[in-house]
């Protein structure tokens, strides 16, 4: 596990410090951790044959920790339990998460931009193999999508257990990134007559649509409801 002897913050590497908009980085501990709670999907990148590879996947997070969900088919799984060479070599990967929070108008086209929140993740992701830890690993995927998901729902039988393959990868190499605000425009375009602000953008959900095979008496649960 990675070293808890400063837990407010993660220590800036050469690939977290970002070579533009510096200020805009942090290593807070709390605020890596709220982006990546909030999102719902990450997109894993990695090299296959010399070629960059990124894939969005569903992940969850327990601590330090990021599991990462797929199939034991999947390329990455097998590529991070392959070891023919070192042992235990594992895959090197970039996990990245992004939340969209403004569209950004300028005066001018060059200033535009968007108002954001990132995480970046370097590391090396493992195959988790104890089956403990497996099914704890998916019990906090399942949860992560919506909390209290996980004991409201049969686990994973052996034969899916089997059939499912989920990456360990510490969080240890971590930055975050944010854009908050209004536009920068130039102070000569100010007097333009184009509109200028910002846009919000935000995720919301509509009213629960139950299956078709669900007996009409079966009501939402509570933690749904409440989401």
């Amino acid at each position: 596990m990675p070293d808890q002897s400063a837990p407010t913050g993660y220590a800036p590497t050469d690939r977290t410090v970002p070579t533009r908009a510096r200020e805009r980085a942090s290593y807070d501990r709390a605020l890596v951790h709220a982006i990546l709670d909030e999102a719902y999907f990450c997109h894993l990148g990695f090299v296959r044959e010399g070629a960059p590879v990124v894939l969005p996947t569903l992940f969850g997070r327990v601590g330090e920790r990021l599991y990462v969900h797929g199939s034991t088919g999947s390329r990455p799984l097998r590529m991070a339990g392959d070891t023919s060479g070192e042992a235990d070599a594992g895959l090197p990967v970039c996990v990245t998460v992004t939340h969209v929070d403004g569209l950004v108008l300028a005066r001018s086209a060059f200033h535009h931009s968007i108002n954001y929140r990132s995480v970046v993740v370097h590391g090396i992701a493992h195959p988790v193999t104890d089956l403990d830890e497996k099914q704890a690993a998916l019990n906090a995927l399942v949860d992560h999508v919506v909390p209290g998901r996980a004991a409201d729902s049969r686990p994973a039988n052996p034969k899916e257990l089997a059939a499912t393959a989920v990456l360990r990868l510490d969080l240890a190499e971590v930055s975050a990134k944010v854009r908050t605000g209004g536009p920068n425009d130039e102070a000569e375009d100010l007097a333009l007559p184009h509109w200028a602000g910002v846009v919000p953008v935000q995720t919301g959900y509509g009213p629960p649509v139950p299956s078709d095979d669900l007996p009409e008496q079966t009501s939402v649960p509570e933690y749904l409801s409440t989401l």
